[in-house]
């Protein structure tokens, strides 16, 4: 009887089951969506945004936000995964013109650019995001600043909420040594800011590592998808 029931049980939760699969896998961006021109398509394939995505967990109507955005590479993906019952803040020192110019489109309409110097960027500090990712631009920070960004960031996440770091790995022990000369930075000296925030590292994913490269080179001239890059899902204490 109790094996009976087990699998009557089973059958009854195994539509929800799949159903829930089903939900995170839509949740995936489109990568051939027409708001994305061709030369971001064409660094999908050495960025694999929908493998980070998914690692981070991010869904349809979460609220996100996109550091040191740029021409928004990821804001616009990020805007795709979340949906319209979703909100992206795009921060920039500055909103670049290329931005500006994507955002006209309305399937962008959930996606609000913030200016302001990363010590400061404007994120709401009422602890109502789900997801911050900074993608390859934590070096480009002084140390002092990327301590007052984190800082906000656990501000605007909620208990549980996801911050995500991707960099290019510097050799161990190297600190903050080749952040301006080769572009990479210690993944424990990340590791060691983040958590004295506030921040627990909740995992690794491994789908950006590359064993083969010896971490002595500058990434902005070793060619895309070359470089050893970690990506780092740290949560804000429940």
């Amino acid at each position: 009887m109790k094996g009976k029931f087990a699998i009557k049980l089973l059958a009854g939760f195994l539509p929800a089951l799949l159903g829930c699969s089903t939900l995170v896998k839509d949740a995936a961006p489109r990568l051939d969506h027409p708001v994305r021109p061709e030369s971001e398509r064409a660094l999908d394939g050495v960025r694999k945004p929908v493998e980070v995505l998914r690692f981070y967990g991010v869904k349809a109507g979460d609220k996100v936000a996109d550091l040191m955005a740029s021409r928004g590479y990821y804001t616009v993906l990020l805007a795709l995964t979340v949906g319209d019952k979703g909100v992206v803040y795009s921060a920039n020192a500055a909103t670049r013109k290329e931005l500006k110019d994507r955002l006209s489109d309305p399937v962008l309409a959930n996606v609000r650019p913030v200016e302001g110097s990363m010590n400061q960027v404007p994120l709401p500090a009422d602890g109502s995001l789900d997801f911050v990712l900074i993608n390859l631009n934590y070096h480009d920070l002084d140390i002092e600043t990327r301590l007052a960004m984190n800082r906000r960031v656990f501000a605007a996440l909620r208990p549980g909420g996801t911050y995500g770091i991707v960099d290019h790995a510097a050799k161990d022990g190297s600190g903050n040594e080749v952040a301006n000369t080769l572009h990479r930075i210690d993944k424990a000296l990340v590791v060691k800011e983040a958590t004295s925030t506030g921040f627990v590292l909740a995992g690794e994913g491994n789908m950006l590592r590359n064993p083969e490269d010896d971490r002595t080179t500058n990434t902005l001239k070793e060619g895309r998808g070359k470089s050893d890059r970690f990506v780092l899902r740290f949560q804000k204490p429940k």
